[in-house]
């Protein structure tokens, strides 16, 4: 399974833990996407900045 993660907010006054999250998934700009495969740590990252990002399941 694949999820299709969006980032909807910006994390400007984020920690920086949560900024590093986002980047690690590869998002940086507002509204830009990136399909990832459905694994545990993929799955961790996005639950810590899942007030971010919209998921999609693919």
């Amino acid at each position: 399974m694949q999820l299709k993660v969006t980032l909807k907010k910006s994390t400007i006054g984020c920690p920086k833990d949560q900024i590093g999250t986002v980047h690690a998934l590869g998002l940086h700009k507002i509204g830009q996407s990136v399909v990832k495969e459905a694994n545990d740590s993929i799955k961790g990252q996005i639950n810590k900045v899942k007030h971010l990002v919209a998921v999609e399941e693919i």
